[in-house]
């Protein structure tokens, strides 16, 4: 997918594409060569769309509801997790993609998965509280990392294959070293983990319903590596109907510190289900629970610069390859894409 030339403006955001399904959606993710938008739905099935064909093909084989997706930087390896947690892999391109591999990857929810950089590992995690990494290759684990004190809502690589970032139920935000200095490419080794930051904001116990609601529900870095955005909800006000507004911590894993909290400019009920950051330096944040939004926040300024109105709470962000195009999945069972 080639870029269309000149810069991008999100106040010309439009919708392009619009697919309707027969259950509402629950994640969505865009595949690097662009061909392909895969989305989860409360059906248990993912769901692969041809962006020019505007069809879309079911693959079947998780018990439970999906909401993590990558895919190898080829394009041609989809990797998925399950509320059943399982982690599966499928042959993105088939024409009837069935799985080439299942495996019980997590006790409890698979809630991430991101590939390495390098394409050759694959990292999970869920609501056993842990973190697994994987081989591509042969679907061997490779590592387990224990720390975290509550579930693991997401995950990413840094630049390299050497470092991974984890984000838990009550904000805590890890950094794993996976190689030793002079370890080798295939070793299983890995520091312990240490908590670069603990984001307060997007935590919060209700000792009315005693229950917790938090974490990172996206994650991305900044094109350069040097910030970390976890996507979630602050100020809550009631955690068992989750009643809260929508944020952005952006974390300086160097500093290990939190840098900026983005929130909007008017109260905006809803937690932030993606977020992504666009190569003309801005963050993109997906709100759902309050009506859906999109929302623009240029570097370390906390409040939007521009906000568009979606026809329904979303679910989940993807990111085209060439950074022009959004895809969202929508509670209210649509699919749809739009160009900045």
């Amino acid at each position: 997918m080639t870029r269309i030339a000149g810069p991008v403006d999100p106040a010309k955001t439009r919708k392009t594409a619009e697919y309707k399904h027969g259950r509402p959606l629950t994640a969505c993710y865009w595949e690097p060569r662009g061909r392909f938008v895969f989305f989860g739905a409360e059906d248990n099935l993912i769901h692969r769309y041809d962006v020019a064909a505007k069809t879309a093909v079911p693959l079947a084989a998780h018990d439970s509801w999906v909401r993590a997706f990558a895919a190898t930087p080829d394009g041609e390896t989809l990797l998925s997790g399950g509320y059943d947690g399982r982690l599966i892999w499928w042959p993105a391109s088939a024409e009837k993609p069935a799985p080439q591999r299942v495996v019980d990857a997590h006790g409890g929810w698979v809630r991430a998965v991101a590939i390495s950089p390098s394409g050759k590992r694959v990292a999970t995690c869920g609501n056993d509280r842990l973190v697994k990494e994987w081989d591509i290759e042969s679907g061997a684990l490779v590592r387990t990392l224990a720390g975290h004190s509550s579930h693991v809502y997401n995950v990413c690589y840094g630049k390299d294959d050497a470092t991974l970032y984890s984000c838990d139920h009550r904000g805590a935000v890890m950094a794993w070293t996976l190689l030793p200095p002079g370890g080798a490419a295939g070793d299983s080794a890995a520091s312990p983990g240490v908590e670069i930051a603990k984001v307060e904001a997007l935590h919060f116990y209700d000792t009315t319903f005693r229950a917790d609601i938090g974490g990172a529900r996206s994650i991305a870095f900044r094109g350069d590596g040097a910030r970390l955005a976890l996507g979630g909800i602050t100020n809550v006000s009631n955690a068992f109907a989750g009643v809260g507004e929508v944020a952005v911590a952006v974390v300086d894993p160097a500093a290990r510190k939190l840098e900026t909290l983005l929130i909007a400019k008017e109260k905006t009920q809803g937690a932030v289900w993606g977020v992504a950051h666009h190569p003309d330096g801005f963050w993109i944040g997906l709100s759902g629970g309050g009506g859906g939004w999109l929302l623009f926040w240029k570097g370390d300024v906390a409040n939007e610069f521009f906000r568009y109105k979606l026809s329904a709470d979303g679910r989940g962000l993807g990111m085209s390859p060439d950074s022009s195009q959004l895809a969202i999945a929508h509670s209210d069972s649509h699919l749809r894409l739009y160009a900045m």
